[in-house]
């Protein structure tokens, strides 16, 4: 059984800094792609960061230059560190990962989500 657990949440003020995990297992981290999304009031679910199993990464604009996703394949572990917070980046964060590359990729495998909560 695949599972990811998020941690890593909590609430900041602006301009600080978070660092969230996700912790794998039942699934071979290194191979395929993972990501973070995140959910906001109102809003969408919004495609944050992807990497992939060559360590290659993309961003959405927005989060672009101020957070950066990577992966430890020996601890199985996902990282987003997430600096310079705005409040627009309040959301719920969730890892995700898929079965293939990322490109054209399918993100089967959620976690919980963790939230985060900027305060300006």
């Amino acid at each position: 059984q695949v599972q990811l657990v998020e941690s890593g949440g909590g609430s900041v003020q602006a301009g600080g800094s978070l660092r969230l995990s996700c912790a794998a297992s039942g699934y071979t981290y290194s191979s395929y792609c993972m990501g973070w999304f995140r959910q906001a009031p109102g809003k969408e679910r919004e495609a944050v960061a992807a990497i992939d199993s060559d360590e290659s990464t993309s961003y959405t604009d927005s989060v672009q230059g101020r957070f950066t996703i990577s992966r430890d394949n020996a601890k199985n572990t996902l990282y987003l560190q997430m600096n310079s917070l705005k409040p627009e980046d309040t959301a719920m964060y969730y890892c995700a990962a898929a079965g293939s590359s990322c490109l054209g990729a399918r993100f089967a495998y959620w976690g919980q989500g963790t939230q985060v909560t900027v305060s300006s």
